[in-house]
Parts: structure tokens; C-alpha cells; sequence
């Protein structure tokens, strides 16, 4: 009797693991690459551990093993959504900083990659260690695993609608690229104004070192307004973050 229930109870942990330690690989602050592979998997054990009473996952004592595949692949495949909406959510803040790092001159090619893609700009991992730091010091972390809980009622247990995951996938793919280039419009009005202005003066004066000139202006009007548009900007990404939490859909 007591290792039937024993049973029971590994089982349902080893389920809210397959959902949640899936979704944590790749939310954004507890799946980042910088931090060791050790402690992500530490961190995910502890948190299910923890949150497992909380979760409507009954003790399990499947009759075959064909039911608890299917169950683990079913938490799995949730899991893997949640995680992998988050993260093309948060990769706008690195889309936005490669078209202000390209626009403004600060891009360079032998700068250290910290994103999650090849070829990102130092603005890009400014404003990617920047969405990281305000997400733990505004809390979010706490909306995160709450979110995670609240997934059982979005998407109950053992049930998987992959019609509506994949059509809010195509939605979060969208609502990445959009945010991204809402953050980074007024560098590409600035942009187009100082090089359109280039353009005449250099109609004007043939001679005019036309190079030079915008690269620098082009790096000192980017800094400028970087410095004081990434607050706004930052903050704008997490509302829209920690809505999509409360949600799950877009």
C-alpha cells in the first residue's frame, strides 16, 4: 500500500516536472545560457518540487505504459510551448537592439555574442542583460512561476490542443517583430532623417567627407537617444511580457 502511494506521488512529480522543467529550458531569467547547465537543473527540481502540491496533478498509477507515455508527452509538449512563446517574446528586446546597433553604428562584428542568435550588436546584449536585470527587480519572476501554475487551467492535465499552440505560436512569432520594431522607431526615424539630411549637404558640397561626418553623428544621436529612450523601452517589453503571461494567448 505505502508504495503504491509512493509511486503515485514520484509520478505526479516526475509529471509537473515534464511541464514545468520543460518551460523552464527556455524562460526567459531561469533558462539563460550564461548561467551553468547544474544549476538550471537544481533550480527546475527544487521549483517542481515545491510547487507540486499546488498543482491539480493527482497521484498516478497508470495501467500501462502506453498511457504514460502518452501523459509525459503531452506535459512535455505544453511545457516546451510555454518556454518557447516566452522566449520569442523576450528575443524582441535582441531584434530591437540589432536594428538600433545597425542603424546608429554601434553594431561590431568581434563584439561578445550574449544572445541567443549569432551576429547580435552590443546594443542587442545591453538591452537583453537590461530585460534580464528589471525582470528580476521588478518581480516578474514571481508572475513567471505563477504563470506556470495557471497553465493547468489553460491547458488541463494530460491534454494537448495543438491546433490553438501552433496558431499562437504564428501570433507570438508576429508580436515579437512587431514590438521590436515599436521599441526601436525612433531610431529608424532618426536614422532616416540624418541620413536624408546627409544626402543634401552632401548634393550641396560634393566635398564634404559625407562618411565621417554621419558615422559620427550617427553614433552620437544613438547613444543619445538610447540613453534615454531604454527605460521606456525596457518597461513597454515588460508590459506586454507580463500580459502574455496572464494569458497565454496574443
Amino acid at each position: 500500500m505505502l508504495s503504491a502511494f509512493l509511486s503515485g506521488q514520484l509520478l505526479a512529480f516526475l509529471m509537473v516536472f515534464a511541464r514545468l522543467g520543460s518551460a523552464l529550458i527556455f524562460m526567459p531569467g531561469f533558462g539563460e545560457q550564461m548561467v551553468p547547465m547544474r544549476a538550471r537543473l537544481s533550480l527546475a527540481l527544487v521549483m517542481c518540487l515545491a510547487l507540486t502540491p499546488a498543482t491539480p496533478v493527482p497521484p498516478l498509477n497508470p495501467d500501462t505504459l502506453v498511457m504514460l507515455a502518452r501523459l509525459l508527452a503531452a506535459e512535455v509538449t505544453v511545457g516546451l510551448w510555454i518556454g518557447l512563446a516566452a522566449r520569442t517574446l523576450f528575443s524582441a528586446l535582441m531584434f530591437a537592439g540589432y536594428q538600433v546597433g545597425q542603424i546608429s553604428g554601434l553594431a561590431n562584428a568581434f563584439a561578445p555574442n550574449l544572445g541567443s542568435f549569432q551576429g547580435s550588436t552590443m546594443v542587442a546584449s545591453f538591452l537583453l542583460i537590461g530585460g534580464l536585470a528589471l525582470l528580476f527587480a521588478t518581480n516578474t519572476h514571481y508572475i513567471i512561476i505563477r504563470a506556470l501554475l495557471y497553465s493547468y487551467d489553460v491547458f488541463p492535465f494530460g491534454r494537448v490542443i495543438l491546433g490553438d499552440m501552433a496558431q499562437q505560436m504564428v501570433k507570438a512569432v508576429s508580436a515579437s517583430f512587431y514590438i521590436g520594431l515599436s521599441l526601436a522607431a525612433p531610431f529608424l526615424v532618426v536614422g532616416m532623417v540624418l541620413n536624408l539630411g546627409l544626402g543634401l549637404a552632401n548634393r550641396m558640397m560634393p566635398t564634404l567627407p559625407v562618411f565621417f561626418v554621419a558615422s559620427s553623428l550617427l553614433i552620437a544621436a544613438g547613444l543619445l537617444i538610447l540613453s534615454i529612450a531604454a527605460p521606456s523601452m525596457l518597461r513597454g517589453f515588460l508590459d506586454h511580457f507580463t500580459q502574455w503571461l496572464g494569458t497565454f494567448t496574443l
